[in-house]
């Protein structure tokens, strides 16, 4: 469990002290954004693979115990959370990394963008909150609380350094969309089009996502599927 806890601070800690901080424009200053990027990059994936190792090898500690009445709850949950992340890496993304170009497009908002421009932030916070609530181990909860933060907190810090960056093309971006998903059309500055989504993306994922329940036990050693 230490080693868990160490790695849960590490990788919170690098995200809340260089992610759109001050500090984070302090270090680009010196040596650069491509080499700040890479060396975040190295940071974060070895965070990740340390808090996923320490996640596997920490002795369970119940807290409320598995929640069994959750697992239809959960599938119906991780299926919006499944398109929200596939949607944002087979998509134009203006928020992601080097995506900044997409911002200059003449309608820079589309697709899933419509809907949110955090996409992949929302799905892991669906997930995130999904195996919190039926994983009920201290284990669990110092390890899906860690990605549940960062979800949260991640679009606030790309929105800062966006609009640092980018000035008034984020400025109109910003202005069509929305981080939680569905007020930018609610409002009725964006409006919704599957068109643009793509129906094949739509399959495709739907197809995966059919494809990772089945694996789910192989690769985790837990069905998801209700006995």
């Amino acid at each position: 469990m230490a080693s868990l806890l160490a790695a849960a601070i590490f990788f919170v800690g690098i995200h809340l002290l260089l992610a759109g901080t001050e500090l984070r424009w302090q270090i680009t200053a010196k040596i650069g954004e491509e080499a700040f990027q890479s060396i975040f990059a190295l940071l974060s994936l070895g965070g990740i693979i340390w808090l996923c190792r320490a996640y596997g090898q920490a002795e369970y500690l119940e807290l409320w115990g598995q929640v069994q009445s959750m697992r239809w709850l959960a599938l119906l949950v991780m299926l919006p959370a499944f398109f929200l992340a596939g949607l944002a890496f087979t998509s134009p993304n203006p928020t992601a990394v080097r995506g900044g170009a997409w911002l200059k497009e003449s309608d820079p908002a589309k697709g899933i963008e419509r809907i949110t421009r955090h996409p992949f932030l929302w799905g892991v916070v669906l997930w995130s909150v999904t195996h919190l609530i039926y994983n009920g181990d201290l284990g669990s909860l110092v390890f899906f609380s860690s990605f549940l933060v960062l979800a949260l907190r991640g679009p606030f810090s790309i929105d800062r350094k966006r609009k640092r960056a980018h000035g008034a093309d984020w400025e109109r971006f910003a202005a069509v969309t929305s981080n939680v998903p569905f007020v930018a059309i609610v409002q009725g500055r964006n409006k919704l089009s599957f068109r643009e989504i793509g129906w094949w993306r739509i399959v495709v994922i739907a197809v995966l996502y059919a494809g990772f329940l089945h694996l789910h036990k192989s690769l985790f050693g837990v069905s998801p599927l209700p006995m």
